[in-house]
């Protein structure tokens, strides 16, 4: 356990790919429940998003999901698939989880605008870390994994506008 959430951790810090993450399904469950749990705790302590918004957030990020799993595929790099949504899983929840502790931990000793900002700039390093996962998984250099995901989170910033117009209620 602790060698998955290092190599996670490494994973994030852009010094490993999916590949260094073992072929498992049981792991990819496990991530996925972790994943699915930081999106609860996000939820629990912000205190602006309430259930449709968590639901909405979630079916964004399983369609950027699909997305990638769209371009991995037809780009025939099928047998990385499960080690790249592992390793997207698996980042996401630990950022998201980071960005929970930070928002706890800052709140009493920042002001409300200065903690949401460091734990907007923790949320936004996704980009460029699923970037770097999707160039490791293509074999590609890792400025075109940048772009598929900047247009990944584009896009999906876009759904969450149309499928939530008024998050505030």
């Amino acid at each position: 356990m602790l060698a998955l959430l290092e190599t996670l951790f490494d994973i994030i810090r852009l010094r490993k790919g999916p590949d260094a993450l073992p072929y498992s399904w049981a792991r990819g469950l496990f991530i996925l429940i972790l994943w699915v749990i930081a999106g609860f705790a996000i939820t629990l302590t912000t205190p602006e998003m309430n259930d449709r918004d968590f639901l909405v957030a979630m079916l964004t990020s399983v369609t950027g999901l699909a997305c990638y799993a769209a371009v991995i595929v037809l780009s025939g790099k099928t047998p990385r698939l499960l080690q790249t949504v592992t390793a997207i899983f698996g980042c996401g929840a630990m950022l998201s989880l980071l960005s929970v502790v930070v928002d706890v931990a800052l709140a009493t000793f920042l002001s409300g605008d200065a903690t949401n900002i460091i734990v907007t700039l923790i949320l936004l390093w996704s980009v460029p870390v699923e970037g770097h996962i999707i160039a490791r998984a293509l074999d590609r250099h890792w400025y075109v994994g940048i772009l598929i995901a900047m247009a990944v989170f584009i896009f999906q910033l876009y759904l969450f506008a149309l499928l939530n117009p008024d998050p505030a209620t």
